[in-house]
C-alpha cells in the first residue's frame, strides 16, 4: 500500500510538472522568407549553381561529341589508338564526375559558399528564437517547417512574427 501511494504522489507530480511546461512553435520558412539577406544569398547560390550545372552539361556535351566520333571511327580504328580513344573518353568522364564532386558533392564548393553566406543568417535567426523563448518563458519550442509532425498547431502560439519583430524586421500583423 505504501509503493501504491508513493507511485500516486510521484505520477501526480510528474502530471502537474508536465502541465506546468510551455510550449510553442514558430515556422522558420516563413522567418527566412522575410528576411532580405537571406533572398539575396538564395539567388547568389542559385546564379552559381546554374553556371556550375552549365559548365557541367557543355563537358557533356563534349564527352558525347567524343563518344559519337569514337562509335563512327571504331571501325577503322587499330589496336592501340583505339585503346587510346577509349581511354580518352573513360578519363573525360572520371574528370566530369570529380568535377560534380568538387562542386556539389558533401563538403564541396556549393556546400562551403551556402555556409558562408546562409549560415550567418541562420544563427541570427536562432539567437532572435532563443531571446523570444526567454522572454516569454517557453520550455519547448519547435520548428513547424522542418520535419517535426506537428499535426495542429493553434496559431496564438506561433512565436515566427515575435521573432521577425526581435530581428527588427517590419511585418503586417
Amino acid at each position: 500500500m505504501k509503493k501504491l501511494s508513493l507511485f500516486l504522489i510521484v505520477m501526480l507530480m510528474a502530471s502537474t510538472s508536465i502541465m506546468a511546461q510551455r510550449f510553442a512553435y514558430v515556422d522558420t520558412e516563413y522567418i527566412l522568407s522575410q528576411i532580405p539577406d537571406y533572398a539575396e544569398a538564395q539567388t547568389q547560390l542559385d546564379k552559381i549553381t546554374e553556371q556550375w550545372q552549365n559548365e557541367i552539361q557543355k563537358k557533356y556535351d563534349n564527352i558525347d561529341k567524343m563518344y559519337r566520333a569514337y562509335q563512327a571511327e571504331e571501325v577503322i580504328l587499330k589496336g592501340e589508338t583505339k585503346t587510346q580513344r577509349e581511354e580518352e573518353i573513360i578519363n573525360a568522364e572520371k574528370a566530369l564526375k570529380q568535377y560534380q564532386k568538387e562542386k556539389f558533392g558533401q563538403g564541396g564548393e556549393l556546400f562551403k559558399k551556402k555556409e558562408e553566406l546562409v549560415r550567418p543568417i541562420q544563427d541570427m535567426v536562432y539567437q532572435a528564437i532563443l531571446e523570444v523563448t526567454e522572454r516569454k518563458g517557453y520550455d519547448f519550442v519547435f520548428d513547424k517547417s522542418s520535419g517535426v509532425s506537428i499535426l495542429y498547431a493553434n496559431p496564438q502560439y506561433d512565436e515566427s512574427k515575435n521573432v521577425l519583430r526581435e530581428l527588427g524586421i517590419k511585418i503586417e500583423d
